[in-house]
């Protein structure tokens, strides 16, 4: 089994700093506006990114993300062409249950069509499930049979039996997220598509083009 042990950067919140537990950075980003924080796997790598600072630190991925575009993330000559014209959802979530955001992005050119968070106190397979629904009634506006892909299988299986099947516990703080949870259950019960739904294979293809990339 691989170390999970995290540590976190806060370049912005109520106390800047570097925290050993999800729990003591959360404490420092809920609820301040602009915060400023990610998940590094050593205390090394948190303690340059947070001596680089925050903007110094997303130069330097962006930088390494241009050089490692197609070999780190993903290799669009490996995906099929039919899947080359789809659109792929993905989720983040920080924390088990903690701040979770969706979104939809195109395969072919990268580009985001869709972001919705973040939301306190969700889960990551509610934060699939929900991108693959708002994905099928956005493309149902738009006329389109557009496939999509995730590389959530559990959130596949919800969406073909039209429930979350979360063991998510409703919170105060995630009020948003039951609501939305319930508008797509609704929205799949009420609706038919066209589209094809396909599990993004990882391995093959490198990431989903919606990752987030903070794993």
């Amino acid at each position: 089994m691989g170390n999970k042990f995290k540590y976190y950067v806060v370049w912005e919140g109520l106390a800047p700093g570097i925290y050993d537990s999800w729990e003591e950075c959360q404490l420092q980003v809920k609820n301040y506006k602009g915060a400023k924080y990610k998940s590094f796997p050593t205390k090394d790598a948190a303690i340059k990114a947070f001596r680089a600072g925050y903007d110094e630190h997303l130069g330097i991925l962006g930088q390494l993300a241009d050089v490692m575009k197609k070999s780190h993330t993903v290799n669009l000559d490996a995906v099929p062409e039919y899947l080359k014209d789809s659109l792929a959802v993905d989720a983040s979530c920080l924390g088990n249950p903690g701040i979770m955001e969706y979104r939809g992005v195109s395969v072919r050119t990268g580009k985001e069509i869709f972001r919705q968070g973040p939301f306190e106190d969700g889960t990551n397979n509610v934060g699939e499930f929900l991108a693959l629904v708002h994905g099928l009634a956005l493309l149902k506006q738009q006329n389109s049979s557009m496939t999509i892909c995730s590389d959530s299988r559990n959130a596949m299986a919800w969406v073909r039996d039209k429930k979350c099947k979360t063991k998510l516990v409703r919170t105060e703080k995630n009020t948003k997220i039951f609501e939305l949870i319930a508008r797509a259950e609704k929205w799949l019960a009420e609706n038919t598509y066209p589209n094809r739904l396909v599990k993004w294979e990882t391995k093959e293809w490198g990431e989903i083009p919606a990752d987030f990339g903070r794993k």
